[in-house]
């Protein structure tokens, strides 16, 4: 059974960073592409970074130079490293594995201004 679990959101100020964490169960990490996606209230689930299992790396223009999307295969878990948040990074932030409809939970990320 392939399980996706994210951790890592909650309350910060803008200008302020996060670390989110999406452990994998069932699925490794090495080689199979994963993503984090949001979804702000109202809004549609938009793909925030993802990377491959080359560990090519690719960012929504919103993000760039602001977040990072890394793994540590050991661990078998993904992480999205994020700096200098904005309010408009507020949103449910979801892991998934690519081309797959495997999805976690999902961990709120809400960034005051």
């Amino acid at each position: 059974q392939v399980q996706l679990v994210e951790s890592g959101g909650g309350l910060v100020q803008t200008g302020g960073s996060l670390r989110l964490s999406c452990a994998a169960s069932g699925r490794s990490v090495s080689i199979n592409g994963m993503a984090w996606y949001r979804q702000a209230p109202g809004k549609q689930r938009e793909l925030v970074a993802a990377i491959s299992r080359y560990g090519a790396t690719n960012y929504a223009d919103s993000v760039q130079g602001r977040f990072t999307i890394s793994r540590d295969n050991a661990k078998n878990t993904v992480y999205l490293q994020m700096n200098n948040l904005k309010p408009e990074d507020t949103a449910v932030y979801y892991c998934t594995i690519v081309y797959s409809s495997y999805w976690g939970q999902g961990t709120q990320v809400t960034v005051s201004s």
